[in-house]
């Protein structure tokens, strides 16, 4: 079997054999009359048609007969047939030039009048042709494509061209998107950009990735959130934005987990969580449904039906149910490091009682919940921005989404109280001092801002990854991004 190098190099002889021809190898304009999806779909009006058919596309088979040749090529579109014929319809020199200098992966445009062979198949007799781009390495094997998952992640390119699979996945994550934006401009939501380099990381507790600004001499953060700046609008005077965005967060890659990933967050004033949980109800069945055509989703073996109205369950009762805690809301903090410990969940120096809680929950919790599922009464120290459910400063007025095992919404009723606010951040910066290194930055500009009156109002962040991920059945988060957090190669 010949190398990459050997291939490489041949092809290489082939492409200067056509410049010495004076032939140009990489034209700029290319004459193509009808996608090759047109082309199938009015084909027997085109059958009949006297004038030469322009068609263009990447070749992905070659079936030399002689003097006959049978090929596939693909626009982008869809997969067509072409055949040629030596000295009829085709002359001999470009027939011999064809078999000599086409390969697989290599860009063609050919011209001709369309028919039907004895097996029904749409086929383009091919009289003139072109060499739109030299293609200089061999493609992945079609029924085998890229077997390196790690090379199938850093070559998207090749993976996508190997896969229908794959594409079809991607053009779904697009739709979705679409989706989701048609429905909230509807909604009379009005979509807005905020910076992604930014000054204070607020808005989540994560860890950012930290970046330096010369001109202003600063360090300066990509976004790990657009929650506060999105809030400012609401101030300003906007009653419902949203922002679809990249987000970046310094932490482990797993299944679940890029370092950069994608986002839909929405806010809207005089609303509260209560009315966004029928609302994402209302959305997720909407989009779905015009992505998939479908309200039930297979994933991971199972049926997951979003035309059922989604169950509600307390964060404490799903402990008490899934992780045996019987009083998650008094256990001490040595009987809940035990607890951990006999669950198999690691406690690190430095993590407090609702971190270890919260680790525990998607250790033993989380993953039951396969049906959509809203989670709500979280403790107050689980979010600093989120308002108190009335009548208890225990709970704050927060839920998430879990299908399927994951998260896939978090939301809360917004706390626009500037004071208390205030007080929250100053027990994010003790908790950070005791060693939380993910709580929230004290952001005295967004306190000002509140302070000149904030409407109440609900806020909804929604994860297209993991979205995606459920509505293509797939298991690991790189399968839906394109252009994933690799490692490079050199290191």
């Amino acid at each position: 079997m010949s190398s990459i190098d050997d291939i490489r190099q041949g092809r290489l002889a082939k492409l200067k054999l056509l410049r010495d021809k004076n032939i140009e190898v990489f034209p700029i304009v290319s004459n193509q009359d009808y996608t090759n999806a047109e082309a199938v779909e009015n084909f027997s009006k085109l059958v009949a048609s006297e004038k030469p058919i322009s068609l263009v596309g990447r070749v992905f088979s070659l079936r030399p007969q002689g003097a006959i040749v049978f090929f596939t090529f693909d626009d982008g579109t869809q997969s067509f047939q072409g055949f040629i014929k030596k000295d009829e319809g085709m002359s001999a020199a470009d027939f011999d030039l064809w078999s000599e200098v086409v390969d697989v992966g290599d860009f063609v445009e050919v011209a001709g009048n369309f028919f039907e062979t004895k097996r029904g198949e749409k086929t383009i007799n091919v009289v003139t042709w072109r060499m739109l781009s030299k293609s200089l390495r061999p493609l992945p094997e079609k029924w085998h494509g890229l077997q390196d998952v790690e090379e199938r992640f850093r070559k998207r390119y090749l993976d996508v061209i190997a896969s229908p699979e794959v594409k079809k996945r991607f053009v779904i994550r697009s739709k979705l998107i679409s989706e989701i934006r048609r429905f909230l401009d509807k909604e009379n939501f009005l979509e807005v950009e905020t910076p992604v380099l930014q000054a204070v990381a607020g808005g989540a507790s994560a860890l950012p990735f930290v970046t330096h600004h010369n001109a202003l001499d600063i360090d300066m953060y990509l976004r790990i959130a657009p929650e506060l700046f999105l809030k400012e609008l609401l101030i300003a005077g906007y009653p419902k934005v949203y922002e679809i965005g990249r987000l970046f967060r310094n932490e482990g890659i797993d299944v679940t987990h890029n370092p950069e990933f994608t986002t839909i967050e929405f806010y809207e004033s005089f609303a509260e969580a209560k009315k966004h949980r029928l609302f994402i109800e209302k959305l997720l069945r909407s989009v779905i449904k015009k992505v998939l055509d479908a309200e039930v989703v297979n994933f991971d073996g199972q049926q997951i039906d979003f035309s059922k109205k989604f169950q509600v369950i307390s964060f404490y009762e799903l402990l008490t149910r899934f992780a045996l805690i019987p009083n998650p809301e008094s256990i001490s903090f040595e009987e809940l490091k035990l607890r951990a410990e006999q669950l198999g969940v690691r406690v690190e120096a430095g993590d407090l009682t609702h971190k270890i809680l919260d680790n525990i929950y998607k250790k033993t919790c989380r993953p039951k919940l396969i049906q959509p599922t809203f989670i709500i009464d979280y403790p107050t120290i689980f979010s600093p921005l989120a308002k108190h459910k009335e009548g208890t400063t225990e709970f704050i007025d927060r839920f998430q989404l879990v299908v399927g095992g994951y998260e896939l919404v978090n939301a809360f009723s917004e706390l626009n109280d500037p004071l208390e606010q205030r007080s929250r951040f100053e027990l994010q910066e003790k908790n950070r001092s005791a060693g939380d290194a993910e709580a929230q930055p004290h952001d005295e500009e967004y306190i000002e801002a509140m302070e000149y009156g904030m409407p109440p109002a609900g806020g909804v962040g929604m994860s297209i990854d993991r979205l995606c991920m459920i509505l293509t059945d797939t298991k690991n988060i790189r399968e839906v991004i394109l252009f994933p957090t690799m490692r490079p190669k050199n290191n």
